[in-house]
């Protein structure tokens, strides 16, 4: 029997600027901007609500909606995901719901629809698509997380401008958007796409969030149109500063309890597990060098929507059981990554899984193997990591060790216990 690393509990210390009051900043933040010199009595307004799993993204949107009642707006919410939910209304509305934005919790209308109109073309000839509900409203005001993309890099990766183009361009958009990167840059598709929506699309502002290392509203910022470019780039340094990171880059194995949209665009984020630019290998522009991914299983509330996935080599038979293939499908399709959706080797059980996969990371024997278990890419503060990083964490004043060593703790059915059971 192959015998396994023992482990340590260890605790992250991150910088981690936290927003106390976000009912307060929020309604400061829309003040500032002085929207009822902009939207009219009685003038419909459509607000965006993606698919991300932002912290308290249902307080902050209810926030925004009350405060475009109290200037005598009519708020209206349109899911702004591209593909996400299989593509279907149906399935963006669901998603919302699970975040806790319905009509009922947010005191207005949601209109969801998977309809586009084309209101413009940019220069290099790309439809740009656009929500129907959000096209018949008098103004849109967009709501995003700023953070770094999992996919693609420049001055703005994913916020404001993303949620423009692939949320309100809804599939159709997604769709087309990513298979123009082909042909030219992801700044080149992405300025171009966003000048056209804020100057057809009667876009009034933009609500920027930035969360912290723990998962937290770090940041909130209300912006103009006319400034969307130059202010989330200076957010996306901050996210960047943020963003949460394995405690050690050198990894033989890393374990990951759960993937899911709600955690990520490619199910655990890229920027953490060193796989943005390649989706089996670190190059040298990650932070992270994984040699091997486990998945252990998928969140609930990404509706077996398996997407990244294909970025691990090992996962668990339950895990492939519970993969909506066709949903992943759509969108790993939608979004010109087929990879994604590819399902990576499977076993019965977490303890094969671990022993098949230390048997692929060289000439290191599996006690000496350097592995770390997370619960997922978003919550990075407390984790697992096996006795081989003992003399990589001395004078680290970031580290805090929780625990003595203890074996690998498998349950009678031969499955890991999740990072938070632990």
């Amino acid at each position: 029997m192959t015998a396994f690393p023992r482990f340590y509990r260890l605790r992250q210390k991150f910088e981690s600027p936290e927003l106390a009051d976000r009912v307060g900043e929020v309604r400061k933040q829309l003040v500032k901007l002085h929207l009822e010199d902009k939207i009219g009595q009685g003038e419909t307004v459509a607000v965006t609500a993606g698919s991300r799993g932002i912290a308290h993204i249902a307080e902050i949107i209810k926030t925004v909606v009350v405060h475009l009642q109290s200037i005598g707006a009519v708020p209206f919410i349109v899911p702004a995901m591209g593909s996400h939910g299989g593509g279907t209304a149906e399935g963006q509305t669901k998603i919302l719901a699970d975040y806790g934005i319905t009509p009922e919790t947010m005191g207005c209308e949601l209109r969801a629809s998977m309809e586009t109109i084309i209101v413009d073309q940019t220069p290099q000839g790309i439809p740009v698509h656009f929500d129907k509900h959000a096209s018949q409203a008098d103004h849109v005001l967009v709501v995003g997380r700023v953070k770094p993309h999992t996919g693609f890099v420049g001055d703005v990766e994913s916020g404001l401008h993303k949620m423009m183009l692939i949320g309100l361009g809804k599939h159709e958009g997604a769709k087309i958007y990513h298979r123009a990167i082909a042909n030219y840059s992801f700044m080149e598709i992405i300025t171009a796409v966003a000048a056209s929506v804020i100057k057809k699309c009667k876009v009034v502002a933009g609500l920027a969030i930035v969360e912290n290392a723990y998962d937290e509203t770090a940041l909130i910022e209300a912006v103009p149109p006319e400034l969307f470019l130059e202010r989330e780039s200076a957010l996306l340094k901050l996210a960047m500063q943020w963003l949460p990171r394995l405690p050690f880059r050198e990894c033989d194995l890393l374990i990951v309890d759960q993937i899911g949209k709600n955690m990520s665009g490619t199910g655990m984020d890229t920027n953490v597990v060193g796989r943005k630019y390649n989706d089996h290998a670190a190059t040298e522009k990650d932070y992270a060098r994984c040699k091997r991914i486990f998945v252990r299983g998928l969140t609930e509330e990404t509706h077996g929507n398996a997407t990244g996935i294909g970025l691990s080599e090992f996962t668990n038979q339950r895990t492939i059981d519970a993969v909506d293939r066709n949903m992943t499908a759509i969108n790993c399709i939608t979004g010109n990554h087929p990879t994604g959706a590819m399902l990576p080797i499977a076993y019965p059980t977490d303890r094969e899984v671990v022993t098949a996969a230390l048997q692929t990371i060289g000439l290191t024997e599996p006690p000496n193997a350097r592995v770390i278990q997370i619960a997922d890419t978003l919550h990075l503060a407390e984790c697992l990591v096996s006795e081989a990083y003992a003399k990589e964490w001395a004078g680290r004043q970031d580290l805090e060790i929780l625990s003595v060593p203890k074996p690998m703790a498998f349950d009678a059915a031969g499955n890991l216990v999740p990072v938070f059971e632990a």
